[in-house]
Parts: structure tokens; C-alpha cells; sequence
């Protein structure tokens, strides 16, 4: 971790143990060194930070490309390992730079619905994710996080103090499925990317809190 990091790690976790009384579970399942792909349900602002926090290594963050035009802002985010994505979260650019950052030995955290839940409840995974696992060999570690809608979801304009908790589950390889991909149609790959998809939904849907 670098300074800047280093800062914003400790603040968070400060955060979360005393205004929310978080909980972790389950962080040895994530690989200390080499890419990493954290897959995490998402239900509010509080979700990246915390499924970085939980862990002693660095992860890098997805941020809208916009806010690297502000200079200190920019700066920040670089400091913080964010990769610049455009308004859908994607993009041919984006999408090069995470397989750079995976193949270069990073974790990163993606979120497989796309968009912060606006009930609370489990969303269905979109395909994107699934482009990214199969074009990469990191593993994938389904996240979930449990109490954040409530205390900062999408209809909440000031973070509430209730418990929240973040649990990591084992990880997930995807041999077959990223063999076929290399070697497929068009139509079967873009089935395939949903399967992958489809299947770490799964996976963070059974994960249960302690």
C-alpha cells in the first residue's frame, strides 16, 4: 500500500469498527499476492470501500472517468488504484486497463449487477463481468455485504449508524467455460459470458452472515 492508501485504509476501517460495528469474514479466502477479481453484491456508496478494507493488500477501485478531470480529485482517485471507466461502467478502455492491472498482479473489485440495488434485495448479474473473467485468469472471489442498503442505500441521504459486515467466499476458476471462450462463436460467447455471470450471482447469493 502506498501512503495515500495507506490513509484511507485506516480511515474506513476506523469508520466501519466504530460508526457501523462492522464484521469480516472469511478475508483468508483472498489470495495475498496475484490478480484477483472480487465479485460484491452492491446496495450502496459504502460497498467499495469496504470490501477493500476488509483485506491487508491493496485493491483497485473502478471510478467514473469524469471525476480524473479534477485535478486533486484525480490525483486522489490515482492514488487510490482507481481505474477510470466511462458513464456504463465499461468501455473498450476500461476494460483494457483492468485485464492490464489483473495480469500485472492486482485485485480489483467489480460489481456483477452493474448499479447499486434500489430495494436492498439481490439484482440479476449482467454480462460484463463475465467478458472480464473469461478474457483474464484471475480467480474470482464471490463478496457479500449485508447492512449497507440499510444504513446508506439509495434513499438514505446521510449514512445511518446500523451494522454492516462484509464476507468473502471461496474462489472460483472457470477452466471450462474460459477454454470455450477462446474458441467459440459469437452467439455461444456471449451466453457463456452470462453463464459466468449467472454462476457468481449464485455464489454471492449463498453466502450467508455469520
Amino acid at each position: 500500500m502506498n501512503f495515500s492508501y495507506r490513509c484511507g485504509w485506516l480511515l474506513f476501517r476506523t469508520v466501519y469498527a466504530t460508526y457501523f460495528r462492522w464484521r469480516v469474514s472469511g478475508a483468508e479466502n483472498v489470495p495475498v499476492t496475484g490478480g484477483v477479481i472480487l465479485a460484491a453484491n452492491h446496495a450502496s456508496f459504502l460497498d467499495p470501500p469496504l470490501v477493500g478494507s476488509g483485506l491487508k493488500r491493496d485493491i483497485n477501485y473502478l471510478a467514473r472517468e469524469s471525476l480524473f478531470r479534477f485535478p486533486l480529485v484525480g490525483a486522489l482517485l490515482r492514488s487510490w488504484n482507481s481505474v477510470p471507466v466511462d458513464r456504463d461502467g465499461g468501455g473498450a478502455k476500461g476494460l483494457k486497463i483492468i485485464l492490464g492491472r489483473l495480469l500485472d498482479g492486482a485485485g480489483i473489485i467489480l460489481f456483477p449487477e452493474g448499479t447499486r440495488t434500489p430495494d436492498g434485495k439481490l439484482q440479476p448479474a449482467r454480462a460484463g463481468i463475465g467478458l472480464v473473467v473469461a478474457k483474464s485468469n484471475a480467480p474470482v472471489v464471490p463478496v457479500r455485504v449485508f447492512g449497507t442498503f440499510e444504513a446508506y442505500g439509495r434513499n438514505v441521504k446521510f449514512p445511518r449508524p446500523r451494522r454492516i459486515a462484509v464476507k468473502y467466499g471461496q474462489p472460483m476458476r472457470f477452466e471450462k467455460l474460459r477454454a470455450e471462450a477462446k474458441d467459440c462463436s459469437k452467439d455461444r460467447l456471449k451466453q457463456i459470458y452470462q453463464e459466468i455471470a449467472n454462476e457468481i450471482m449464485a455464489a454471492i447469493a449463498g453466502l450467508r452472515e455469520d
